[in-house]
């Protein structure tokens, strides 16, 4: 098993406040939290954290916001999904300029039954924009979302072509078959997997931690699978009953009964809240986990 260096990084959710503006100060207190509960890292604007609705003067205004609070900048990735190249590669600038630790690089996904060769000259095009400050780059695949697959072929080909700028690879793909393929031909890079249920299997096989939507709730509880490899049966129970509904509301959901602040649930639109009773069966079953209350 390759040591751990990348570790637990919390996909951290958005809240919004009555207006639907985002609330920096409830996101810096949560992120905190985060941290302090086993967290190595945050990772602000990803797929949990409605990262594709969040416009890019909302970005700036947030992680600025978070770094005034004192929030370390290696301590934090940034979440970029763009289609167009300039977007996407400012995106990746503000961050890096900014000093984090690396950004979360999502495929464009606009335009579907993308061949390597057009996903390739994408990627290349905006390592080229983002300019020789390029790097800690982890390519996103999430299929599910971007109706995008990132081969395992056309990651080869590009940590050879961009080696300071490509650091690893997020899967949340939920394909163990692909995951395998990625830690067998890509070790050398940090495989970092989306879906909880294949972490500690991915972890003993050479995977180097997760940037996880589970974080945000059970970031200790996450710690054995992460640094150990050992599976944690009642984690991966819960995983099954928040994958059989809208995922991102209901992970803000029980940030809200976390945090007892209802305010949590709220969404950007196009998304909507889970409904109450939804939110209270995962509420009981988080209870049930022994996870303590945030302060």
């Amino acid at each position: 098993m390759a040591g751990v260096a990348f570790g637990l990084s919390a996909a951290l959710a958005t809240p919004f406040d009555a207006q639907g503006e985002i609330d920096t100060g409830r996101a810096i207190a949560h992120a905190r939290w985060c941290l302090a509960n086993g967290c190595n890292s945050i990772t602000l604007f990803g797929t949990t954290g409605e990262g594709a609705s969040v416009a890019a003067p909302e970005r700036e205004s947030v992680l600025a916001a978070f770094l005034a609070d004192g929030i370390a900048s290696e301590c934090i990735i940034v979440g970029v999904m763009a289609n167009a190249v300039a977007d996407a590669a400012a995106q990746a600038r503000q961050a890096l300029e900014a000093g984090c630790r690396g950004v979360l690089l999502a495929p464009p996904s606009y335009f579907k039954d993308l061949a390597d060769k057009g996903l390739f000259a994408w990627f290349a095009a905006v390592f080229t924009a983002i300019g020789p400050q390029a790097r800690g780059v982890y390519l996103y695949n999430i299929p599910s979302v971007t109706s995008v697959e990132l081969s395992v072929a056309l990651i080869g080909r590009l940590k050879r072509a961009f080696p300071a700028a490509v650091a690893g690879v997020k899967d949340s793909s939920g394909n163990w078959a692909y995951t395998q393929a990625l830690l067998a031909d890509h070790g050398d890079l940090a495989i970092l997997v989306g879906d909880e249920r294949s972490l500690a299997a991915a972890v003993r096989l050479g995977g180097q931690g997760a940037i996880s939507g589970l974080a945000n709730l059970c970031p200790e509880r996450m710690l054995p699978m992460v640094r150990e490899g050992r599976d944690v049966p009642e984690l991966t129970a819960f995983v099954d009953e928040i994958a059989k509904i809208p995922v991102i509301p209901a992970v803000k959901a029980l940030v809200a009964h976390l945090r007892s602040d209802a305010a949590w649930s709220a969404m950007r639109a196009p998304l909507l809240a889970l409904p109450e009773s939804e939110a209270r069966r995962l509420a009981g079953l988080l209870d049930r986990l022994g996870q303590t209350k945030a302060a």
